[in-house]
């Protein structure tokens, strides 16, 4: 029953990150201890599973999938969507609250660069290559701009498929990605608040597909080529920082006059215009003791699982 609550809570805080836009889900993952596993569990959701099934060996194919772990998981991912996307709706609606809630995710974040860069057994130019590769990635999408909202099927199955593969991708954050699509207001905080099936199924669909296929990819390069992996993965949680600095401004996309362009008569986000702030404002230093919060408790959860492993 421990074991169930550990890995429930572990899945609510995966939940929890792929709500925030440029946190990811895979980043919690990786710096809880169970990246590898969840890789491996889903990468054996296959065809051999299936057949199981249909010759009535469920417990072989529960055992083959690794069920109990995967099925705590999802049900923490799930319970922390449904029940935070009500509650982070309001908060990064809010410009203030929206700042000490990037704030704990970006001190909790910049903490695990060094948590998952000691993990490389061995540097050299191959694994320095690939963190520099990783860190450019990663920034670099910070740059692109917002395309326009689009709730037709198609698009949102490639939505899903590729939302999914963001998000259990350390470094790259689902959210993030569905900002730079166009739909992450009509998804995660619309769709999923106000459980619009007609938008959440394709969305669904289209996460398992890349789920199933991603992770098959993701747990080949893990067993053939760790420390380049473990180097681009921490260069793109390293390269994320930049989308997750609580203080900038969103800009949006202009007609030849100046004025904004209206998409169901919101404006279209383009950017961020990223700034140091105020240091003499008290929301500032709130802000920064939200940093230092988030740093604490990822020391904290580590610590605790190094106790655990004694």
């Amino acid at each position: 029953m421990k074991q169930a609550i550990s890995l429930f809570l572990k899945g609510m805080a995966m939940g929890a990150a792929n709500v925030i836009p440029g946190v990811s889900g895979g980043t919690i993952a990786l710096i809880t201890g169970i990246f590898e596993r969840l890789i491996k569990a889903v990468k054996s959701v296959d065809l051999a599973a299936i057949k199981l099934v249909f010759q009535g060996k469920i417990k072989e194919a529960w055992t083959q999938v690794d069920g109990t772990f995967l099925t705590w998981i999802f049900l923490g991912v799930g319970a922390s969507i449904f029940s935070l996307a009500f509650l982070f709706k309001r908060w990064l609606e809010d410009p203030i609250h929206s700042i000490w809630l990037m704030a704990f995710f970006f001190g909790l974040i910049l903490i695990s660069i060094y948590s998952v860069g000691k993990t490389i057994e061995k540097w050299n130019p191959g694994t320095i290559i690939s963190l520099l590769i990783g860190f450019a990635v990663a920034a670099s999408i910070a740059l692109l701009t917002p395309a326009s909202e689009n709730d037709a099927i198609w698009y949102l199955l490639i939505c899903g498929v590729i939302a999914m593969c963001s998000m259990i991708l350390p470094g790259l954050s689902g959210s993030f990605v569905l900002i730079i699509m166009g739909n992450y207001k009509l998804i995660m905080l619309d769709a999923v608040s106000e459980l619009n099936v007609a938008i959440l199924i394709p969305v669904a669909i289209g996460a398992v597909l890349g789920l199933i296929v991603f992770s098959r990819v993701l747990s080949w390069v893990f067993e053939h080529h760790r420390d380049v992996t473990i180097a681009s993965l921490t260069g793109f949680i390293a390269g994320s920082l930049a989308i997750i600095w609580p203080w900038k401004n969103e800009t949006f996309l202009l007609d030849a006059n100046g004025e904004q362009i209206l998409k169901k008569g919101e404006p279209i986000v383009s950017g961020y215009d990223w700034f140091m702030p105020d240091f003499a404002d008290t929301n500032t230093l709130i802000g920064f003791g939200f940093v230092l919060l988030g740093a604490v408790a990822l020391w904290a959860l580590e610590r605790y699982a190094s106790i655990r492993e004694e």
